[in-house]
């Protein structure tokens, strides 16, 4: 195997992962908001928590294709054409990106927002433990 067709399997694979993290986190989403344990409170809970898990599964997705993307790019056709064309693709998803980082934590990315752990857990649909881990991430130095 030459290192272009090795390149070539590990761009492919990281394109499988980015649409196998979308896939999953999709159905992960939908299986969380189908669940009747999850429908104690409003409607719009669900609807909610259901966006922001959808919206998770969907950043992780982008980040792997646009790894993938620049896997391909930069060790296999460095030319200036594929380049640009690289980076007209790492700008339409970094947008999208930021969107649905606006959609799910209210913020842009580059801000910083403690908040506090009932806002986190309600930001996440209820979910006690990403609220727990939002907890950790502030009491780390």
């Amino acid at each position: 195997m030459t290192f272009t067709e090795a390149v070539e399997l590990v761009g492919k694979t990281m394109d499988a992962a980015g649409v196998a993290a979308i896939v999953v986190g999709a159905l992960v989403a939908a299986l969380f908001a189908l669940d009747p344990r999850r429908r104690s409170g409003p409607e719009g809970d669900v609807y909610t928590a259901f966006r922001r898990r959808l919206g998770r599964a969907i950043l992780l997705g982008l980040e792997l294709l646009v790894a993938a993307d620049i896997i391909r790019t930069v060790a296999i056709s460095p030319s200036y054409n594929s380049v640009g064309l690289l980076a007209l693709v790492v700008l339409i998803r970094t947008f999208l990106s930021w969107s649905l980082e606006l959609e799910i934590s209210g913020r842009w990315p580059w801000q910083k927002g403690a908040g506090s752990r009932a806002e986190r857990a309600r930001h996440d649909g209820g979910d006690r433990a990403r609220a727990d881990v939002h907890e950790s991430e502030r009491t780390t130095p």
